[in-house]
């Protein structure tokens, strides 16, 4: 029957030939009279040209609207598959329009409509959800009292100016289908659907979900893997395949005194652009044009933002703290006071003894991020975190219920196309369905999954690689700096080193991140998941590891091992017996992994704004450039809908994806050591002000994870990296204040002395012995030098052996990381608990709705059979009047 309506569509269209031909000459060319719809539309004196007919949204026949295009070239040599794929399209049910473009007449554009029968068949199988009975509204009974207090309280609010966040109600209209209960699709029971307009029932959004749905399983080849349209976009048998936008997203009439020309129109003024950043956002606009997945991601981004402004503040309130109270740190005034301290070598042979007030500078840098409140912050990112989740939940849930998504995770999915032709062979019967499906055998499924950890452990070992060359690299140039002609890099070769290394590990994630995203690819493939939900699993799973592990690998390096393992003066640890490994900076190790976050950070941000922003505003520049040169204004503002939207910059092959991995890895990198860098929540919350998900269970996983691993990073970067835990040992146990049981100021005078130790020049290796004697700093040469250390003197017993006050601070940074860590994942857990992921009053709603849902469909039923039993009697009288 496929064949014999192949054929007769063929015959309708005047196309004779052989089925296998690329015929073309059924084309809606302009001005040529060589397609059938263009004479019969000459024929008929009451229908207008084609091109006067529809503004680019419908067919040349005005009524049948284009739910997706197809676009390729008449030069590609792959036409046989198009003519397949375009059989087989055809076979389904949908209808086809081709028309040459405009600007290019190689560019032929494939016109697609899905009627009516194909629309109610496919949203069966798919399971959408359609509105079928208005939603009934409650009230929860209140007490008198508490219905005074209400309108007291509104009378108050009129006396206050409106919300400059929200938008004026007469602007936004009446949406009807989030006041509507929904249920999944089904024929059979049409007439419990509200369907007011046959052509209006299914939105643009579902009428192009369900067309790509099915471009995603026709075949272009006979064989049983030969399926799809992504398939046939990869082998460039199409150049582009694109749903169309509802008109132009501008208009030079007001929309307050003329209304929207269209959906895209009133999304633009109520939402994106520029004018309107600070208002709330329109979410079920966003869900009504562009469907629930990508208001979803909209409404968690909009969350996300809205919870990084407390974050950002307090943040930013302990950077003042630490700016305010700098002229009051004692270490900082010891530091830039030691003129005659003389600090050791931070490389072989090439560095100079340095005074330690030479670091006075860097000293109040690491003040203005580590001082008394960089503690309570962190406490306060790990609590944060988890109250943005926890309410996030919360928020998720009335987004589900407004938009009847409740059970949408739960439905049972279909089978990938991919998955069925590989192992259509081998069929089990499924237990929830009852029909034979294709299985997969489990030694095929885990020999897969085994050669896919495989290649995600070699490629984490790549990362290794990379982040031990910039180890290389920071060792090696160190020295190179210290001897550099230019007197600014030469005294400051540390911090040359660190920026250089950074800029470098920022040039190796970009690079390493394009072939991330291949090798993710493959694997995914390579495991042949069952659903699509599956494949977005692992695929999410794999490119989460993969960039976070790129990203963050050297930032751990900095934060817990530079500086911990390089030993002492005279018996340095050496990397392959050559290198010295490199020591921190005299003022600390956290203004290192200050610079590599901020640096990272700011980098990052701004290159994914301008591959964003920047890069498609160009490209759209350019394209509209070389149509206004080629073609003129005039010309270009009468191109059709499907011309203007090809010239648009394509969207990435993975939809949100890109958006999702993005704000997930901010999220990491705004917690995860957000007690080195506690700016780091006011440089994400400026990025999406700027910028500006469906989240699954995979997705809530990794940020679940991601907030107990930065309970522990910023443990330990509190008790290892900073200062903090020396400090406290010095105040309590060795400072002028010990035993007394305070911690002020004043109780830190001698704690840089106490924290140094003594090295004998004379005991240096040969090949660490400097080449310049000191003599230049204080006029005669060195025989002691300073190092960060805790160590006896050469003089004594055990000399360069651990002194007990190592020890202690060791002693007190495990205890801290242990009382940290349990008294935040207890905080943590009680607000978890406390906070239920559903609202007590949607809880009541959703159980009294479902008991009116049922309600509802027993009672349409009785009133259908009803309906019938008055119809039979009505004829049944009829036929006895008629009677002789």
């Amino acid at each position: 029957m496929k064949d014999v309506n192949v054929l007769l569509e063929r015959v309708r269209s005047g196309d004779t030939s052989s089925p296998s031909r690329d015929d073309d000459s059924t084309l809606l060319n302009p001005g040529t009279p060589s397609s059938i719809l263009d004479e019969n539309s000459k024929s008929n004196p009451g229908l207008p040209e084609a091109r006067s007919k529809s503004s680019g949204l419908c067919f040349s026949d005005g009524k049948s609207s284009i739910d997706y295009i197809l676009v390729y070239r008449k030069s590609s040599s792959l036409s046989e598959k198009r003519e397949v794929f375009e059989r087989n399209i055809r076979a389904e049910g949908l209808q086809m329009e081709k028309e040459a473009s405009i600007t290019n007449s190689d560019v032929i554009f494939l016109k697609l409509h899905a009627p009516w029968d194909v629309l109610c068949r496919y949203a069966e199988l798919m399971n959408i959800r359609m509105p079928f009975r208005r939603k009934i509204f409650y009230m929860n009974r209140r007490h008198k009292f508490m219905s005074r207090m209400e309108k007291r309280i509104n009378k108050f609010r009129g006396w206050l100016p409106r919300k400059p966040m929200k938008f004026d109600s007469d602007t936004l209209p009446d949406l009807e289908e989030n006041e509507s209960f929904t249920a999944p699709f089904s024929r059979s029971r049409i007439h419990h659907f509200i369907i007011h307009n046959k052509d209006t029932f299914f939105n643009n959004a579902t009428r192009s979900r369900i067309v790509h749905h099915i471009l995603q399983r026709v075949k272009y080849e006979e064989g049983k893997n030969k399926m799809g349209l992504n398939r046939l976009l990869s082998n460039n048998s199409y150049e582009a395949a694109f749903p169309l936008h509802e008109g132009k997203y501008h208009s030079k009439n007001s929309i307050r005194t003329h209304g929207a020309e269209n959906q895209r129109h009133l999304l633009y003024e109520c939402w994106a652009w520029w004018g309107v950043w600070y208002k709330y956002q329109p979410l079920d606009l966003i869900r009504r044009y562009f469907g629930e997945k990508i208001g979803l991601y909209f409404a968690w981004l909009g969350w996300y933002t809205g919870m990084l402004f407390p974050a950002a503040l307090v943040g930013l309130l302990v950077f003042l703290y630490g700016f305010f109270t700098l002229e009051h740190c004692q270490v900082s005034k010891e530091i830039c006071q030691a003129t005659d301290i003389i600090m050791c070598p931070i490389c072989d042979q090439y560095c100079p003894y340095l005074k330690l007030s030479d670091s006075c500078i860097y000293a109040k840098v690491t003040h203005l991020f580590d001082n008394g409140a960089t503690v309570f912050f962190a406490v306060f990112m790990a609590v944060w975190a988890t109250v943005f989740l926890e309410f996030w939940k919360r928020r998720r849930a009335v987004l589900a219920y407004d938009w009847d998504l409740i059970d949408w995770e739960e439905e049972e999915e279909e089978i990938r196309p991919q998955f069925e032709a590989k192992y259509s062979k081998k069929e089990r019967m499924n237990p929830i369905s009852g029909k034979p499906e294709p299985h997969q055998d489990f030694t095929d499924k885990y020999s897969r999954l085994i050669v896919s950890a495989s290649g995600i452990f070699f490629m984490i070992l790549i990362v290794i690689a990379a982040v031990f060359g910039i180890v290389i690299y920071r060792v090696i140039t160190v020295s190179t700096f210290a001897a550099f002609g230019w007197a600014l890099i030469r005294n400051n070769s540390q911090v040359a080193t660190t920026g250089t290394a950074v800029c470098i590990n920022f040039c190796i994630i970009m690079l390493l991140n394009v072939l991330y995203e291949k090798v993710a690819l493959l694997l995914t493939n390579l495991e042949q998941p069952r659903t699509e939900s599956e494949w977005e699993n692992s695929f999410t799973l794999k490119m989460f590891l993969f960039q976070f592990v790129n990203l963050n690998s050297s930032t751990f390096y900095i934060a817990f091992f530079l500086g911990r393992f390089t030993g002492r003066p005279g018996a340095y640890l050496r990397l392959i017996n050559r290198w010295k490994l490199e020591e921190c900076h005299p003022s600390g190790c956290l203004i290192d992994l200050c610079m590599q976050m901020g640096i990272i950070m700011v980098l990052k941000q701004t290159w994914n704004n301008f591959m964003e922003l920047g890069y498609p505003l160009i490209q759209n520049w350019w394209t509209r450039r070389r149509l206004r040169r080629e073609h003129g204004e005039t010309a270009k503002a009468s191109f059709p809908q499907w011309e203007r939207d090809y010239n648009l910059q394509p969207m990435n092959a993975y939809g949100l994806f890109d958006e999702y991995l993005e704000m997930i890895l901010q999220f990491g990198f705004t917690t995860i050591f957000v007690a080195a860098f506690p700016l780091a929540p006011l440089l994400a919350l400026l990025n999406n002000i700027i910028v500006f998900f469906d989240l699954s269970r995979i997705w809530y996983g990794i940020l679940e994870g991601i907030g107990i691993l930065s309970v522990i990073t910023n443990a330990f970067v509190i008790a290892v990296t900073s200062d903090f835990i020396p400090r406290l040992v010095y105040a309590y146990k060795y400072g002028p204040c010990a035993g007394q049981g305070r911690a002020g100021e004043s109780c830190m005078m001698g704690y840089v002395n106490a924290s140094l130790s003594v090295f004998r020049v004379s005991d240096f290796e040969k090949r660490s012995e400097p080449q310049m004697s000191g003599s230049e700093l204080n006029g005669e040469a060195v025989n002691y030098c300073r190092y960060r250390d805790y160590r006896e003197p050469p003089d004594s017993a055990e000399p360069y052996s651990y002194t007990l006050q190592f020890w202690h601070v060791l002693a007190a940074r495990l205890a801290f990381i242990i009382v940290f860590e349990h008294m935040v994942f207890a905080i943590k857990t009680l607000i978890a608990y406390l906070i239920p992921d559903l609202p007590k009053d949607l809880r009541d709603r959703m159980r009294r709705e479902k008991y009116l849902i049922q309600e509802m469909m027993y009672e349409a039923e009785l009133e259908r059979l009803q309906k019938e039993k008055n119809e039979k009697k009505r004829k049944d009288r009829t036929h006895h009047k008629e009677w002789p």
